[in-house]
């Protein structure tokens, strides 16, 4: 076998740009696959993190109030994504909400009291990491809420969101779907990752064990909560970076802001990534 081709220190050392290091590993003949994704993927970050800066300068201009929520199972990528929209924001006209277990007085008061308090003020972005979908799924699998108290939410949210959107709140949902096996996958790499351990919860311990249970709350709720004016928007999230790129892109593509026509990259989400809520009896989690 032959000497496998490597990049130098003088190499390097005249390298001033990405699209400079891919011409030499090209003239190289050296497999990159993965650098050129990598390389990609954080080029397409960049682009669309200056178009979500755009965005919400006019937002703020203009005094919109925008609520992005991010659901699904454990370990489906809901902070990563979250971290990714937010990272070059300005945090003056934005906040992440993401709510402990209530109190023992919000257990008293209306359940839509305490998200109501978050939602955004005028020419704000607010991100949730769960929200008001809690009850929905985890609460009833889990067993934190009553039969009684999950058919009022289901009946209520309907109308709550309607009664947002008339008052001229934007409401996104994402729900991040991942196969089982990924799931595991993720809370296998939390527990060996110092630094990760702290996000596997006694919650996450049993979403293997009650995935099935976790998919018919699921279904019951899209079947009853996606509306024509608050949608359920779907994400394949199996690919982490992929997903993170997409829902970008979908969030951006629902506004006509300011030097949109400008961006340096699409604006269009792939379909076979970002979809709205659809029955299908294929689905994947």
């Amino acid at each position: 076998m032959g000497v496998q081709p490597t990049l130098t220190i003088e190499d390097f050392k005249k390298i001033k740009s990405n699209k400079e290091l891919l011409e030499i590993i090209e003239q190289k003949n050296i497999p990159f696959n993965k650098v050129e994704e990598k390389l990609f993927y954080e080029e397409e970050l960049r682009k669309l993190q200056i178009e979500l800066i755009r965005l919400q300068k006019w937002v703020a201009k203009n005094k919109k109030r925008v609520a992005i929520i991010f659901e699904g199972r454990d370990a489906a990528g809901k902070g990563g994504n979250i971290r990714r929209f937010t990272e070059h924001l300005n945090p003056r006209s934005m906040r992440l909400v993401a709510l402990n277990k209530p109190t023992d007085i919000e257990r008293g008061q209306w359940y839509f009291r305490r998200y109501i308090r978050k939602l955004p003020n005028p020419g704000e972005i607010v991100f949730f990491d769960r929200s008001w979908y809690n009850r929905a799924v985890v609460e009833p699998v889990m067993g934190f809420c009553n039969d009684l108290q999950y058919d009022k939410f289901m009946l209520q949210v309907p109308e709550f969101e309607h009664m947002l959107y008339e008052d001229g709140v934007t409401i996104i949902k994402f729900w991040f779907s991942i196969s089982k096996d990924e799931q595991l996958n993720r809370f296998n790499s939390r527990l060996k990752t110092p630094l990760k351990r702290w996000k596997f919860s006694p919650v996450d311990q049993k979403g293997q064990e009650y995935w099935d249970k976790y998919t018919h709350y699921k279904n019951q709720m899209f079947s009853k909560t996606h509306t024509s004016y608050s949608p359920w928007i779907i994400v394949k999230a199996n690919d982490k970076k992929t997903a993170r790129l997409e829902c970008i892109r979908y969030v951006l593509s629902q506004f006509e802001y300011e030097g949109k026509s400008k961006a340096m990259t699409t604006l269009f989400p792939d379909p076979n990534i970002i979809m709205r809520y659809h029955r299908s009896s294929k689905q994947l989690d």
